[in-house]
């Protein structure tokens, strides 16, 4: 398998077992707070990386700025958005419907990066369309009302990550000595702004719900970060920086099949009849898309 798709499944699985701990802080605590924590934990981890095992190269003010942007965008508001959708639907859910970002990022990849995509497939999109459907029959026929908030929450952070990944690119494009810890701690710093920015407003009580933790769910917290901030946007910004973005976003059906597989390990039973058809649509989309 290509070394750039490896490391993509690598930043999934990651993700995808972090998931699980961030959906139980976020439903415990506050979505709000998970993502900030998330964000702080790994803008101190790349930090210090960059300082034992390498260096800052010397980039230009507007590409800092572009890392930031997408930090803000993509680490700050979209991580709050896709936290907030765990907490409603789970991370397997969540994640399936990040089946719509491959045509997103396809098509604003095709015209602003000159990448060449597969035609526009309007039945990959009704499979989609169908897994959406199977979720809100799901949620009405056990909670009496259709996951609308939920979906939203889901393709609302789907639009704001491939806002983010698509300007790391750009940035990535312009300053190609740059390694993905740099992008990163750069990316960090725009997320950290936009939360700090927030607590002006409302605040998210970060120290005081951090040391409220025992000793068990600090250790789950600090393991989540590491591995699902840290080491996956690692893995996964340095496979930004080599592949075909509408291609690598095709590999996201592995972070859906390990999140489901995780939360249906952790909470003891059986995936319901919903989630299957819902699966099942999920791949019957994922497949026109990724290999017709």
């Amino acid at each position: 398998m290509n070394t750039v798709y490896l490391l993509a499944l690598g930043a999934n699985f990651g993700f995808a077992l972090a998931s699980q701990a961030y959906t139980h802080f976020s439903r415990k605590v506050s979505s709000a707070w998970m993502s900030f924590a998330k964000t702080l934990g790994a803008f101190f981890l790349f930090f210090a990386f960059i300082l034992l095992f390498g260096e800052f190269h010397t980039i230009s003010n507007s590409s800092i700025g572009l890392f930031f942007l997408s930090g803000l965008l993509g680490l700050g508001a979209g991580d709050w958005f896709l936290l907030k959708a765990y907490a409603l639907m789970g991370p397997g859910r969540t994640l399936m419907l990040y089946a719509f970002q491959p045509i997103f990022i396809g098509v604003i990849a095709y015209y602003l990066l000159g990448q060449q995509t597969g035609p526009h497939n309007i039945w990959a999109i009704l499979f989609f369309l169908f897994c959406l459907f199977t979720f809100s029959l799901e949620a009405f026929k056990k909670k009496g009302h259709w996951e609308i908030k939920g979906i939203l929450l889901a393709l609302t952070a789907i639009f704001f990550d491939g806002i983010g990944v698509l300007i790391t690119r750009y940035a990535f494009d312009q300053n190609p000595s740059v390694s993905s810890f740099e992008g990163n701690f750069y990316r960090c710093v725009g997320a950290i702004l936009f939360f700090s920015t927030w607590t002006l407003v409302r605040s998210i009580g970060l120290k005081k719900n951090f040391l409220s933790q025992d000793k068990k769910s600090k250790f789950l917290l600090m393991g989540a970060v590491f591995l699902g901030t840290f080491l996956s946007l690692a893995l996964y910004l340095q496979a930004i920086k080599m592949a075909n973005l509408a291609s690598l976003s095709g590999i996201a059906i592995t972070s859906t099949i390990f999140a489901n597989l995780f939360e249906c390990i952790i909470e003891k039973k059986w995936p319901s009849k919903y989630l299957l058809v819902a699966f099942l649509f999920f791949l019957m989309g994922m497949n026109l898309l990724v290999f017709e």
